[in-house]
């Protein structure tokens, strides 16, 4: 077991934090974690990476590659990885560009025609409208450029993410050694065993983690392709899965990625219910996929319950936004490992677990 140090009596009552106190603890945390997410969701990444690709470098190098030619590799299949789901995503801007001609046509005729319908059925002249858009357009100017500001803002931050996540995580390997004994110094000699399991564990945490999101990519393109092929959109397993990959990248990867079903079905079927019906397929999915496939799948490997999962996902996108939903789950699957192993954290380590149904019915009257 590990041991927390004691605090000061005037901060806790027999021994245990007051409820004031672990407000304060939650506050603070929160506060550093939500002003220093430029350096936190790098680290974080480069961490998750990391431990991912220890022992893919553990096995380099007991071949004989040095260590950092087996970290480079290790780091170029990483790279590799994210370029097949860049190309995927320029294959599917290229492609709906392809199509534009006529969507445009088919966007305007339907803009036509709901001009139409509005004048009929709400007496409402096409001047009228049209003076009612100009107005509209003059005044969300500044909300335009606020969005614009927030949007640039955004895409660099991304390439500073880009850039530095590689490096932290080649650093982080090469002197992955250094940082164990560290974190090996930070508590007393005879908990080194258990701090030594710890880290094994949150490996193969990091590990179950992957394997649960290739399940989740895996379920979310099939449910994706059963729904476009009732919809009657051409090709829908391609379109499918192709939307499922495209998810890593959040909200950006599904937007782009629908667009191409979207405008095939309203070509081909000279329709605007086709294109409803697969925003409503992809809408209803992406629902499933956050709250429901993600938290089982993720969860039951992680052996964390899903009401967990879920209030850790809206904490972490709260905080850090779509980084946060993912990276907040291995957080709390290493919280756990701990409290597993700290006497004093085992109410902690019954409330993210799954194992309390026995006792439950147990204690059922």
């Amino acid at each position: 077991m590990i041991e927390i140090p004691k605090i000061p009596k005037h901060l806790a009552r027999n021994g245990k934090y007051s409820t004031l106190e672990i407000l304060q603890y939650i506050v603070l945390i929160c506060f550093i974690l939500y002003y220093g997410r430029t350096l936190f969701i790098p680290l974080s990444f480069s961490l998750l990476i990391s431990c991912i690709l220890f022992p893919v470098c553990k096995w380099m190098e007991s071949k004989g590659i040095n260590k950092m030619g087996a970290i480079i590799s290790s780091l170029l299949i990483v790279i590799s990885f994210i370029g097949i789901i860049v190309y995927l995503l320029i294959l599917q801007i290229n492609e709906f560009s392809h199509e534009w001609g006529l969507f445009s046509k088919k966007l305007l005729e339907a803009l036509n025609q709901f001009s139409v319908f509005i004048a009929e059925r709400f007496k409402i002249t096409t001047k009228e409208q049209v003076i009612f858009l100009k107005n509209a357009m003059n005044n969300s100017g500044t909300q335009a450029f606020s969005l614009l500001r927030s949007s640039l803002y955004s895409l660099s931050e991304s390439l500073f993410f880009l850039l530095i996540i590689p490096v932290f995580s080649a650093l982080i390997l090469y002197y992955r050694r250094i940082l164990a004994k560290v974190l090996y110094q930070l508590f007393p000699a005879d908990k080194k065993e258990t701090v030594h399991e710890i880290l094994i564990e949150t490996i193969s945490a990091y590990y179950n983690f992957i394997k649960g999101m290739l399940l989740v990519y895996f379920i979310v393109g099939l449910l994706n392709s059963i729904g476009l092929l009732i919809v009657g959109v051409p090709h829908p397993f391609m379109f499918g899965f192709i939307a499922s990959i495209l998810t890593f990248i959040p909200y950006i990867g599904i937007m782009i990625s629908s667009l191409l079903p979207i405008a095939v079905s309203w070509i081909t079927f000279n329709s605007i219910w086709y294109p409803i019906g697969v925003i409503v397929v992809f809408s209803i999915v992406q629902a499933l996929e956050a709250y429901v496939i993600f938290p089982l799948a993720v969860g039951r490997r992680l052996k964390i319950n899903t009401l967990v999962i879920i209030i850790m996902i809206t904490a972490g996108g709260f905080l850090w936004g779509a980084a946060g939903m993912i990276l907040f789950i291995p957080f709390t699957s290493i919280a756990k490992l701990i409290a597993d192993r700290t006497e004093s954290l085992k109410t902690l380590s019954l409330l993210l677990g799954e194992g309390g149904d026995e006792e439950e019915t147990k204690t059922e009257p």
